[in-house]
């Protein structure tokens, strides 16, 4: 495959610079469930981890290299400094898939060589070119990355990719290391390359960017008309400091304006071949899911995915939209997986609605993930007449997540009024089995609550974020909670959904003290691993 490729290639890395968000953190498990719905996404290539970075990191690149790398699936990456260990644990991490990739990166700019790898260009240059041979040498996919391209040297970047490309690299990635370039400049800076590169065209432009001027997805679509033809980016945009380019925003603009896009990429202006293979009726379930289990929650007016993205408040707006919704809509809602919030199921649906309902949704459930969320749905429709689809998603999404279930909220009882004192009382069953019970005074009843499962949990922590949003209207509306709390320099975080927020409230603070708990009893010290951000 060539620059000359008439479509744009998906490299999601949701799972890699995504989770280097703070408090973002993923379980195993976690990830797997993010790579398989990544899978129904389309996406093309999923950076699962660095393998090398701690053991959970190589565990969770080997485990979804081995389930969702499969002959039809997306090709499953492993990041990989120019170092020869890194290199050894992605290859072997990467083993299981039948399609995969590494993507070995160093850094290029003046900056970064003098203060942080204190080495001078010609080391650099040698070892950009013998770490991709040696790369080579494990398989044929290898990415190139030189970091902090857009503030390295022209003429010094050209020579980089000439090597990297000569010792095998079938990708060269360019990246907005610290969002600080703007699309004119990336756009040039792209052509410079297909122009002053002679070996370029044995390889495909990617480019990878931060959002930290808030100018990500202009960068990359500049890159897409200059010939990038890989864009690197993550679900919701999350990823280091503001984040990276947005997925959806990406797909969704290269899909609504194809007909500008197209020639391009050498198709007819009238072409409505999809530039990409992503499957947007996806998208809006999968941002939820990675919003769920991440912790991160997205603005309500956040492009494509918001809460609010196909809202109209405006009465001029409402009445030209109720004439025809391309007045003020330029996608159907539809498009994303979006469903109008009908009733569909109620509490004397049985199993087979219920599973036949989800599948319709895009939720695909093993046996015993369906049945936790079949019993949570009885729980919920003999407390809500009326079920929606966004009902279901979100109690589906509560039941899957795969927090460590090690402290398990059993009870759950408060008191409270305009003149008395909060006051709560909870039961937990502990990892033993053995249930405890406290109690704690608090200056409202979630504070209550919180101060009671402290005391019987007994791990110090700040908590530093609370939110409850509700799924649908309404006073018998289904509640989540997220929240996130410190312990020590980590962050973890929680999700919770019910009728009762305050109950919602509890379950998602003990699954993110679940969290932390299981962080501190696996606690390793592997080797330490720095410059981890591309």
């Amino acid at each position: 495959m060539t620059n000359k490729t008439d479509r744009i290639i998906i490299f999601d890395t949701t799972l890699r610079d995504g989770e280097q968000c703070p408090g973002a953190t993923l379980n195993i498990d976690e990830k797997l469930v993010i790579a398989k719905q990544l899978a129904r996404l389309g996406v093309d290539v999923i950076e699962a981890g660095f393998a090398f970075a701690s053991p959970g990191d190589f565990e969770a690149v080997k485990k979804i290299a081995q389930i969702v790398g499969t002959e039809n699936g997306p090709v499953v990456c492993s990041l990989a400094r120019a170092i020869k260990a890194d290199i050894e644990a992605a290859a072997e991490a990467l083993k299981p898939a039948v399609n995969a990739r590494i993507h070995t990166f160093i850094s290029t700019s003046d900056i970064h060589l003098e203060y942080q790898l204190r080495k001078s260009r010609a080391e650099v240059l040698a070892i950009a070119e013998e770490m991709v041979a040696y790369a080579k040498s494990f398989m044929t996919d290898v990415e190139f990355s030189p970091m902090d391209a857009a503030r390295t040297d022209p003429e010094f970047l050209y020579q980089v990719l000439e090597r990297a490309i000569a010792a095998g690299a079938t990708t060269v990635n360019i990246p907005d290391t610290v969002g600080y370039t703007t699309p004119s400049e990336f756009g040039a800076m792209i052509k410079g390359i297909i122009e002053n590169v002679p070996n370029i065209d044995q390889a495909i432009i990617s480019v990878h960017g931060h959002n930290d001027l808030g100018l990500a997805v202009a960068n990359f679509l500049e890159a897409v008309k200059n010939g990038a033809r890989q864009l690197e980016c993550t679900i919701n945009g999350i990823g280091e400091r503001a984040g990276n380019a947005s997925l959806e925003e990406l797909v969704m603009a290269l899909h609504v304006r194809r007909q500008y896009f197209n020639p391009y990429l050498g198709r007819p202006a009238d072409s409505q071949e999809s530039l990409t293979n992503i499957d947007t009726r996806q998208i809006y379930k999968t941002s939820r899911l990675v919003s769920n289990l991440t912790g991160m929650l997205v603005q309500p007016n956040k492009a494509i995915v918001g809460a609010n993205a196909f809202a109209h408040e405006s009465g001029i707006h409402q009445d030209g939209v109720l004439k025809n919704k391309l007045t003020y809509e330029i996608m159907d809602a539809q498009l994303i997986g979006l469903t109008d919030n009908q009733i569909v199921l109620g509490k004397h649906s049985g199993r087979n609605a219920f599973r036949t309902r989800l599948k319709e949704l895009g939720f695909e459930l093993s046996d015993t993930e369906l049945n936790k969320a079949f019993v949570r749905f009885k729980e919920v429709a003999d407390k809500k007449k009326e079920i929606s689809d966004w009902d279901l998603e979100a109690i589906v999404n509560d039941e899957i997540q795969q927090a460590p279930d090690l402290f398990r909220v059993e009870l759950v009882q408060v008191s409270c009024g305009s003149n008395a004192r909060p006051t709560a009382t909870v039961t937990l069953r502990t990892p033993d089995g053995e249930e405890l019970t406290d109690a704690a005074i608090g200056t409202g009843p979630v504070d209550a609550v919180y101060k009671a499962i402290n005391r019987v949990v007994n791990v110090p922590n700040q908590l530093i974020e609370f939110s409850v949003q509700s799924v649908t209207g309404g006073i018998d509306a289904i509640g989540e909670v997220t929240i996130r709390l410190r312990y020590e320099s980590k962050v973890f975080s929680g999700h919770a959904a019910n009728t009762d927020i305050i109950v919602a409230s509890a379950q998602a603070y003990v699954n993110a003290l679940n969290r932390l708990y299981a962080s501190l009893q696996t606690q390793q010290k592997p080797e330490e691993v720095t410059a981890q951000k591309v």
